[in-house]
């Protein structure tokens, strides 16, 4: 048998592409639909992203962001420590905080930091930033095959699927096992391009595992006409319109930084 399920990561308030990712997955004929974490963060209205979730029973792993805003925490746990990304962030993190309903807090407050999943014979272990923390960064071009190879044997999984850096990627494993980012809704991959990201996993039996990226379009002239409706930055707002990250950029490595334009 062969099962095929999509997976979203950083949604980050961007009801907009959550609706058009559901509806592209459903149009790929997928089995299930699971979200990695991060509701919130970075888009308007945090409240319209929850309906979504439970209208079409998506299960939800808990990000930092969902964990910070669940507990009335300070911050959003990002893991910046640049003091100006923190400032942004922190923008983004008391809008999230202050137009989240106390009901989709509480929600927040059940969701899981691992979903462990057994499909075709295969482990699959879903997290956020890495089985290991929550906000970890696991980025393409630092993060290297053996340790990934340890995380697969240390937790017992074929496949580990993480999102938090908001950039995708996979990466082959020993023993036929995979380790993948599977992107973010929220905002585009720091590329020059308004689409935005998701990845559907396929597991077969005889096959093993197959993933593939899907590059989705969505109406992000409309999501900055909210944007700048609810007074968000214009750094935001500007990372929408052309694809490039202005904020965040601290973490990013040498490599994925020279990929960007800024």
């Amino acid at each position: 048998m062969t099962t095929r399920i999509a997976y979203f990561g950083g949604v980050y308030n961007n009801y907009l592409a959550l609706e058009a990712a559901i509806a592209d997955a459903k149009g790929r004929g997928v089995d299930q639909m699971f979200c990695l974490g991060d509701l919130g963060a970075f888009g308007p209205h945090p409240d319209r992203v929850f309906p979504l979730l439970h209208d079409h029973a998506i299960q939800v792993v808990r990000g930092n962001y969902d964990d910070s805003i669940g507990h009335g925490l300070d911050d959003c746990q990002c893991g910046y420590t640049d003091p100006r990304d923190n400032h942004f962030a922190q923008i983004s993190y008391d809008y999230t905080l202050q137009n989240t309903s106390s009901d989709n807090r509480a929600y927040l407050r059940t969701l899981p930091p691992e979903i462990e999943l057994e499909i075709e014979g295969k482990r699959i272990l879903l997290c956020h930033g890495s089985p290991r923390r929550t906000n970890e960064f696991l980025w393409e071009s630092t993060t290297s095959t053996s340790f990934l190879d340890w995380l697969c044997k240390e937790r017992q999984a074929d496949l580990i699927l993480a999102t938090h850096t908001g950039i995708h990627w996979g990466r082959e494993l020993a023993n036929r096992g995979a380790f993948v980012n599977v992107g973010a809704l929220g905002r585009p991959a720091n590329n020059g391009q308004t689409e935005v990201w998701y990845t559907i996993v396929t597991i077969d039996a005889q096959a093993g595992i197959r993933w593939q990226f899907v590059p989705l379009a969505y109406d992000f002239r409309r999501l900055s006409r909210e944007m700048q409706a609810e007074r968000l930055p214009p750094e935001f707002i500007e990372t929408v319109e052309t694809g490039w990250w202005t904020t965040c950029l601290e973490v990013l490595p040498a490599k994925e930084r020279r990929t960007g334009r800024y």
